[in-house]
């Protein structure tokens, strides 16, 4: 993802931590899972200052790491197995929207073509920037939120792409989620990258996974269409929250630090299509 090692173990941390709060839940421990390819590295010179990373992310989201599990690899490998703890009642799934709610979006979009383009030495440095400070990002912002907000549904936005993501929501919940592609909160300066060779292998498989669940409105924009697919790293969470919530919780969401949050779309009842993308 990105070649300074600390902040490659933040992201890392971010990311698995996530799993815990798009659920409502605070993350108590973390378990270290390295890959790590000695034979190319025998002096291990990024893996300290990997897990130094990491382990600022799980203090910062008062967890505890207890141990690891480290194994040779051809390439390196990094995030944790997280543990933890909410009350049985208020759990939240991705599979309890409502005909009716907003969908509230917390993170922008477009960290795939962002990490590609850097891996070419072809992305502007305040772009990767803007992206990295993204992925390091706590998704407990998104969390404390949206409890605060009674939300009903949330997941959170990785490798699936908001599409893929977007699919799994609107299936679970058997409703169809309706989503505005212009609404979208983008990276800046992440549409000049939004075209090959910068579109990872996700990317089209994503396109392809929701495609027969998928009915386009209208003319779309092809670049602003490439972010409706794009692989996320430590991406935000997607809530879906009632509609007199809504606005309140993007303000809530901005006050907290999460200031790319918006309102992206509507739940109505179920469709023959499970999305519907207005161009």
């Amino acid at each position: 993802m990105v070649n300074d090692p600390f902040v490659y173990g933040q992201i890392a941390a971010a990311n698995a931590l996530s799993d815990v709060y798009a659920m409502g839940g605070t993350p108590k421990t973390a378990l270290n899972l390295i890959g790590y390819p000695d034979d190319k590295d025998p002096e291990m010179t990024w893996l300290a200052d990997m897990i130094r990373g990491g382990e600022e992310r799980c203090r910062a989201a008062g967890a505890i790491i207890i141990g690891g599990h480290t194994v040779r690899d051809s390439e390196i490998k990094f995030g944790y197995a997280v543990t933890g703890l909410i009350h049985p009642k208020r759990i939240l799934s991705n599979a309890t929207a409502r005909p009716g709610d907003k969908l509230v979006l917390t993170k922008a979009l477009g960290t795939g073509f962002v990490a590609t383009a850097h891996k070419a030495d072809e992305c502007p440095e305040e772009v990767f920037k803007a992206a990295c400070a993204s992925m390091v990002q706590l998704n407990d912002i998104g969390k404390d939120a949206m409890l605060q907000a009674e939300a009903h549904a949330a997941t959170d936005i990785t490798g699936f792409g908001l599409a893929g993501h977007a699919y799994e929501m609107a299936d679970g919940s058997q409703v169809t989620l309706v989503i505005e592609l212009g609404q979208l909160p983008l990276l800046p300066g992440a549409e000049k990258l939004a075209h090959k060779p910068y579109l990872s292998r996700a990317s089209t498989t994503n396109a392809a996974y929701v495609q027969p669940f998928l009915h386009i409105d209208g003319k779309p924009d092809p670049v602003r269409l490439e972010f409706f697919y794009d692989a996320q790293t430590s991406g935000g969470l997607l809530i879906s929250v009632a509609a007199d919530k809504a606005e309140a919780l993007v303000e809530d969401l901005h006050k907290r630090g999460a200031t790319s949050a918006c309102i992206i779309g509507e739940v109505i009842t179920k469709q023959e299509p499970a999305l519907i993308l207005k161009a």
